[in-house]
């Protein structure tokens, strides 16, 4: 899958943790990766920030990432 594509489902994932209330959406955004995504797809998406591409993620997800 390509890194544009995984980052907008990210973004997505993280628009919607963002609305809920409490303060542990990104716990809820990494639930979510570790739950649904496979490994691969988590695997890309944290090369792809790792690399430096990270300005298009939304902060959730970049705080999410280590929880992964």
């Amino acid at each position: 899958m390509s890194p544009e594509k995984l980052v907008r489902m990210a973004n997505q994932i993280a628009t919607f943790f963002a609305s809920q209330p409490g303060t542990d959406q990104a716990e809820r955004v990494a639930a979510h990766l570790k739950d649904f995504w496979g490994p691969e797809m988590r695997s890309e998406l944290k090369s792809y920030v790792a690399a430096g591409h990270g300005g298009d993620v939304d902060e959730l997800v970049v705080r999410a990432l280590p929880l992964i």
